[in-house]
């Protein structure tokens, strides 16, 4: 039975954003430049509103500036492009972000390429995603490059190895990919109309859960040895009616088959963060 390793992704981004911290202040007494990063909220959604308000708390703390602006749920697609148009413009502003989900009434793929690809920390914007699909440089969305931080610390070298990623979605599952080619894996993207799923995660080396259905992944269902990303997060109801989070990954049953495996929470949650932080700092210094 293999000995399963926990990875420990709140650790690693606490040294992240040391180090990061470390060269805010580098660039703040050399060049005399703080880097600067503007969240966008509109509507009141609570999940949201905790993450935001953790993103300003930490990009606080890594001596950045932070910047959050909250705008009605009825606010008009037109109103919200000219905000967007108006950071572009503001030098002050190094990093912009809209919090997604947008209200129904706006295209959130028009407010996503509005925003300076420069400054498309989130790195959503069409342009970016061309450029990490075709192996340019690029912001990278955060969560997956977070994912392929914590990979290359616990593999190191990861030419030829068998990636399975299962969620397509253009926010982990396709940067994913392109993340993972980049490091010479042989990647396969599953999703939910892939056919025997346990089939095909048997012949994983490295699994990277994002499709949002909590517990899918069963032990049973893994390559002994294979190490483990879950970027789910998931809010479970208990038999005596208290709520739980969990990831995609049926957690217990992967503990001695898995080499190596993300917790939910303290896995990839707080690299998503970090790695928005590193992007902010990227864009002040290019």
């Amino acid at each position: 039975m293999t000995k399963t390793k926990l990875i420990d992704g709140k650790q690693f981004a606490e040294r992240l954003r040391a180090d990061i911290a470390a060269r805010v202040e580098k660039l703040k007494r050399e060049k005399n430049i703080t880097p600067g990063l503007t969240v966008i909220m509109v509507g009141n959604n609570p999940a949201s509103e905790v993450y935001v308000k953790n993103k300003g708390k930490q990009t606080r703390e890594a001596g950045m500036h932070s910047q959050e602006i909250h705008l009605p749920e009825s606010i008009s697609e037109s109103d919200l492009l000219a905000k967007v148009h108006e950071l572009n413009n503001d030098a002050a502003v190094h990093g912009i972000l809209v919090q997604l989900p947008l209200p129904k009434h706006i295209n959130e793929n028009a407010i996503i390429n509005a925003i300076d690809p420069l400054k498309d920390v989130d790195g959503f914007h069409i342009l970016n995603a061309g450029k990490l699909a075709t192996g340019q440089e690029s912001f990278v969305p955060c969560t997956p490059l977070g994912c392929s931080m914590l990979l290359r610390d616990i593999l190191g070298n990861m030419s030829g190895l068998h990636a399975v990623i299962v969620g397509r979605s253009n926010i982990v599952g396709k940067p994913m990919a392109a993340l993972l080619l980049k490091e010479n894996c042989t990647v396969t993207i599953a999703h939910s109309k892939t056919k025997d799923l346990p089939a095909i995660l048997k012949t994983a080396d490295i699994v990277i859960a994002a499709v949002g259905q909590p517990e899918l992944i069963k032990g049973t269902w893994l390559k002994p040895g294979a190490v483990v990303i879950d970027v789910g997060i998931n809010r479970i109801t208990l038999p005596d009616g208290k709520t739980k989070l969990v990831g995609d990954v049926d957690f217990p049953s992967c503990q001695g088959i898995a080499s190596a495996i993300t917790p939910v929470p303290g896995g990839v949650g707080p690299m998503t963060i970090a790695c928005l932080l590193e992007n902010t700092y990227r864009a002040a210094t290019t």
